[in-house]
């Protein structure tokens, strides 16, 4: 048996036997129970609402051997159900309107069954396949009315800045007995104005849920906490025949908008601040995110460690500060859930996610089964081993080998770099499992073939990426191409099933094609590996040198605005901080380094106003004379497209660039000095 086993979705309905004769006052149920791909480990009974199992029970089905103890005992005789089947139960004369509990036990203590009530021939609940080792639900045994929309879930980000649009987002569930095709839905934030918004082009089976994104975002103001308040009107049209679950809150906390400093970055050189070496348990530090509450100015990073133990995460709270602490923690189960780990990705739920570097998750010479894990940002769950069989893992997906890096959208939304593949897959969890269980049938996974990253053939460098959340572009380091390439998200169509596995069933697993992308930095780099994104800013790491280059994202092409020479090789994942300042870990060195920026000096600007340029218009090398220089500093010369088309560096006060390749034509020369980053106009004429 493998370690992670899946259960699988069933279809809802089922035939039904004939109605019976009930008497007045009662109303005729049928429970049909869908049981998963381990069938004998389901044990059930349906009592009175509110009592315990065992406690006037009407019914009791599947396993005879077991019981209402038996909850995760793992120790089921094969008998009862199987699998993957549809079993009506009841008929029962049940008391109109009055609640009956359902109590479900799987004997794993993982995936088990779900229950569909049937009251006088009509589906009126549902209860999914889920997961754990008890579940109980309640039902009233009372015929659904006719249109009846239900707010079942809101998945709009807990956690934002104050520099965007947030999309509201969240899940809705027909409980009535009438398809929903139209729908009003409001949202307001504290009590404010409602915008209201109609959903058309819906199709929600009675019982079914679906998915919804309200076409107005929500673009807040400021930093401060918030309550959200989604609400259904009208109904088809009509009014809803139940408003108690017309309406669902939750509560967010804005962060400010985090400031682009790198001007400033490039304007002096910044200083270097170590934070963190291995005596702070750093140990081949991969990969840094902050939580996105940026109150908490707390920082995690993830440890490479060893495949056999699994990777690890040191929690640094007051990142920086005087009164900075830290917290080394391993999950019990890292071995497989986190084994050597190569990114880390904070979610905007209280989630995060990590993607595995190791090519069998199992470790025994089997199939490639890997791929990123959620966990919980709650470190009283995240690392304990006190819920579920399995750690405290909230869910993990098998498709992605080797994965090089991992980015967040939205939600339990992830998208990694599948280094075994060689291309990028989006990750949706959707639905997690809970801390330590196994059941992966939620989830959404979509492939996208038509791009190759090549990975570091020593597995060790990575191949990170950044999504921007303001327009759905993702950006990934391709560690082998040296380069760097833009995916957009937005477009392209679901063209088929995935290409490749999977050993287990999800929701869906499929191909995309027809989406845009291209390659935007294609030279410059040696050992690309950690990315990041602030505004129009791109920044990327190069492990061979040290070096954190600066690019413009803002227009057609990606200049090259400068770089910073921290002179030590090794750099691996680069952050922005909540407060704008630049952060990276170095797998050689074991450190975690904060860059702080500087003023340039009066001294710096009077150097820049001796910068001179000549001959002018150039013909086979141009001249660049430059006063108090300093050797080593990049040149670079950009065509009017924004391509970098020559480049050089300082050599002293007098540096030349061969441009006898360019054609004739107008050109800029970019320099960093003290004063930032300078900009001269030259032409080339033969």
């Amino acid at each position: 048996m493998v370690l992670c086993r899946t259960l699988a979705f069933l279809p809802l309905l089922a035939s039904v036997p004939a109605l019976a004769q009930c008497g007045a006052g009662e109303v005729e149920v049928n429970i049909i129970v869908h049981t998963d791909t381990y069938g004998y480990e389901t044990y059930w009974q349906l009592v009175p609402g509110g009592n315990a199992c065992g406690n006037g029970t009407i019914f009791a089905g599947g396993n005879p051997t077991m019981g209402c103890a038996s909850g995760g005992a793992q120790a089921q005789v094969q008998q009862g159900y199987g699998n993957n089947l549809q079993i009506t139960e009841g008929p029962w004369c049940l008391t109109e309107g009055a609640n009956y509990t359902i109590h479900s036990i799987d004997d794993w203590g993982d995936g088990m069954a779900g229950f569909e009530v049937i009251v006088d021939g009509v589906s009126s609940e549902f209860f999914e396949q889920s997961f754990g080792a008890v579940n109980v639900y309640t039902f009233t045994a009372l015929q659904p009315v006719g249109l009846d929309l239900k707010i079942a879930s809101l998945t709009t980000s807990l956690f934002a800045n104050a520099d965007g649009p947030i999309t509201v987002n969240g899940t809705l569930k027909n409980t009535g007995a009438t398809t929903v095709t139209e729908a009003e839905l409001t949202w307001s934030i504290d009590g404010g104005t409602p915008v209201m918004a109609v959903l058309n082009g819906l199709s929600i089976m009675p019982q079914a849920t679906q998915e919804f994104t309200h076409p107005v975002a929500w673009e807040p103001a400021a930093a401060a906490g918030h309550t959200l308040t989604v609400r259904v009107g009208s109904v088809n049209g009509q009014t809803d025949g139940n408003p108690a679950n017309d309406e669902l809150s939750s509560y967010h906390v804005i962060s400010p908008a985090i400031p682009d400093l790198t001007q400033q970055y490039l304007d002096a050189d910044p200083l270097f601040t170590t934070v963190a070496t291995s005596d702070q348990d750093l140990l081949v530090p991969r990969d840094l995110d902050f939580h996105p509450e940026a109150s908490r100015n707390q920082l995690w990073v993830i440890n490479k460690e060893t495949e056999a133990s699994g990777g690890a995460t040191v929690t640094f709270y007051h990142a920086g500060e005087p009164d900075m602490t830290h917290q080394w923690r391993h999950d019990p189960n890292a071995w497989h859930f986190m084994s050597l780990p190569t990114g880390i990705a904070m979610g905007d739920n209280g989630n995060f996610a990590t993607c595995p570097g190791v090519f069998d998750a199992n470790h025994n010479g089997g199939d490639p089964f890997t791929g990123p894990s959620l966990w919980s940002a709650d470190t009283a769950i995240y690392a304990h081993n006190s819920f579920g069989p399995l750690g405290s893992h909230l869910d993990m997906l098998h498709v992605n080998a080797n994965s090089q890096g991992i980015a967040h959208e939205r939600w339990n939304r992830y998208w990694v770099v599948d280094g075994f593949r060689g291309d990028i897959v989006m990750n949706d969890f959707r639905t997690d499992h809970g801390p330590g269980n196994d059941y992966h049938g939620n989830a959404i996974i979509r492939r996208y073939a038509d791009i190759t990253v090549t990975k570091d053939p020593n597995d060790h460098v990575v191949s990170h990426n950044v999504f921007d959340k303001r327009n759905g572009m993702l950006y990934v380091v391709d560690f082998g191409g040296q380069r760097v390439l833009r995916i957009n998200t937005t477009t392209g169509t679901v063209s088929g099933p995935g290409n490749w596995g999977p050993w287990e069933n999800y929701a869906e697993y499929s191909m995309v094609s027809g989406y845009g992308h291209e390659v935007v930095i294609s030279e410059g780099l040696t050992e690309p590996a950690g990315i990041d994104l602030v505004g129009d800013r791109l920044i990327v790491s190069d492990h061979a040198n040290g070096d954190i280059i600066i690019y413009d994202v803002s227009g057609s092409g990606t200049p090259e605005l400068g770089r910073i020479h921290t002179g030590v090789p090794g750099i691996m994942g680069v952050k922005v901080g909540p407060d704008g300042r630049i952060w990276y870990v170095n797998a050689s060195t074991h450190a975690l380094v904060r860059l702080d920026p500087q003023e340039p000096s009066a001294v710096g600007e009077q150097e820049e106003a001796r910068m001179m340029l000549y001959p002018n218009p150039a013909g086979e090398a141009v001249t660049l004379e430059m006063e108090s220089a300093r050797p080593g500093t990049p040149l670079m010369v950009h065509d009017p497209q924004g391509r970098c088309v020559a480049r050089g560096v300082v050599a002293g006060p007098r540096s030349a660039i061969d441009v006898s390749a360019l054609v004739p034509g107008a050109y800029l020369l970019r320099v960093a000095g003290a004063a930032g980053m300078r900009t001269l106009k030259f032409t080339v004429a033969r």
